[in-house]
């Protein structure tokens, strides 16, 4: 049974954050819903819920940062990328205190909580802010990781966190490193780069490409800044097509990120992008979100075939 990322964070804050006595937990009200409650029954002397105010939480952040805590600050994603952005612009960008944003419910997965509880612009707001890390969980093991590395790491971090269950894209030996993507699946016709729940969507596409004798290199993009630039342009020099597939949409995320580089560094290969097209989206089941904004495995499958043609 695959579990809730959401589950997984909250087990792996309570393990590494059992480990050093500097984390320090804040909540907006909805530690039920971001796990972090897990922590809180374990370690309530290092918990705090600052009720819905968020801006003012990452300004409490910032203060325990400067007396040498390590705050994980936590809400929904929404919430955190645009009440939170000023106080993160200013305390965490400019002076890079060593603060950690949980965005929890990320993408579609708030599903019936409301249209406006969807994030699908916070990718594009957090890495927008100088200094600022940003990265995106897949499934549970790089959960675990991304905890542990963001103790380990002195320095702001955004991390986008899913509501849903997430199949396991990772090998049991795989190993992650901060601002290197992972390849999750070999391939030489067309890579897709795809970060957070598209990473098993986009291993789905891969299969069903490969029905169709085309073999697809997936890559983990999971650390969308600092951005894997090397990787990139050795996938669309191997592979020859690039895809990106994110549950954000298509304006100044992954796909913003990986366009970027590749007009930066001069290298020639089509590139179709799988994103929310600049529009918001309803509530819903999260699954039928997904096929009704065309963010999953079939809209992947039907990007690639293009990248192909346009090779």
């Amino acid at each position: 049974m695959d579990k809730a990322i959401r589950d997984v964070y909250g087990e792996s804050l309570i393990k590494y954050g059992g480990e050093n006595k500097r984390v320090v937990v804040l909540d907006a009200d909805v530690s039920s819903s971001t796990k972090s409650c897990l922590f809180a029954a374990e370690y309530p002397e290092r918990f705090i819920n600052c009720g819905i105010s968020e801006s003012a939480m990452v300004g409490m952040a910032a203060g325990l940062a400067l007396g040498n805590k390590i705050p994980f600050v936590n809400t929904f994603a929404v919430f955190i990328s645009t009440i939170g952005a000023i106080a993160a612009r200013t305390f965490l960008s400019y002076s890079g205190l060593n603060v950690k944003l949980m965005g929890a419910y990320a993408g579609l997965s708030a599903g019936y909580d409301g249209s406006t509880h969807h994030s699908l612009e916070d990718i594009a707001v957090m890495r927008a802010m100088p200094n600022m890390t940003v990265m995106v969980a897949s499934d549970a093991a790089i959960t675990d990781w991304m905890v542990k590395t963001a103790i380990a790491t002195d320095a702001p971090m955004y991390i986008r966190l899913s509501r849903e269950a997430a199949p396991a894209c990772h090998d049991a030996n795989a190993r992650f490193e901060l601002g290197k993507g992972c390849i999750v699946r070999e391939g030489r016709d067309v890579t897709i780069l795809a970060c957070g729940a598209m990473v098993s969507e986009a291993l789905k596409a891969a299969g069903a490409l490969s029905a169709k004798g085309v073999e697809t290199r997936v890559v983990d993009m999971f650390c969308v800044k600092p951005l894997d630039k090397a990787l990139i342009l050795d996938c669309a020099r191997e592979t020859g097509a690039l895809v990106t597939a994110e549950e954000h949409s298509i304006i100044g995320g992954l796909g913003s990120a990986v366009a970027e580089e590749l007009v930066r560094s001069g290298a020639r290969a089509p590139l179709e992008m799988v994103g929310i097209q600049d529009c918001h989206a309803e509530s819903g089941a999260y699954k039928q979100l997904l096929q009704k904004y065309c963010v999953d495995a079939s809209a992947i499958v039907a990007a690639a075939e293009k990248a192909l043609k346009r090779k």
